[in-house]
């Protein structure tokens, strides 16, 4: 978590735009509508097919359609990224984020840090 919220900090500079952060509150359900019907339709196309290699899923992913007009795109993220990086405490407290206005404790806002003067 910590360096998600490094990172979403250094999106935020870069682009120049204050990114929130909204969360669902502790005990609620995380289904994402749009997320559960999308994965619903994905384990049917891969139904009975074995899932031999990334490829395969890849394919059988993309190759995923509804009647009513659902297409997903799909492909393999071949970078690799590096393991284990540890956010110092001083970098956490360089971030500039805020709670929301609403519920703060589970909601934040990432304001693009200021230039140096």
């Amino acid at each position: 978590m910590r360096l998600w919220k490094r990172e979403l900090q250094v999106l935020a500079d870069q682009i120049r735009i204050a990114i929130t952060v909204c969360h669902l509150p502790p005990g609620t359900s995380k289904w994402n509508r749009v997320e559960h019907r999308l994965f619903a339709f994905i384990t049917q196309n891969w139904r009975g097919k074995p899932l031999v290699s990334h490829q395969v899923i890849v394919q059988l992913i993309a190759n995923t359609r509804t009647e009513t007009g659902l297409t997903v795109a799909c492909r393999i993220d071949a970078n690799t990224y590096q393991k284990g990086i540890k956010v110092s405490a001083a970098q956490m407290n360089a971030l500039n984020i805020h709670p929301a206005n609403f519920h703060g404790e589970w909601n934040y806002i990432f304001h693009p840090t200021p230039p140096d003067t």
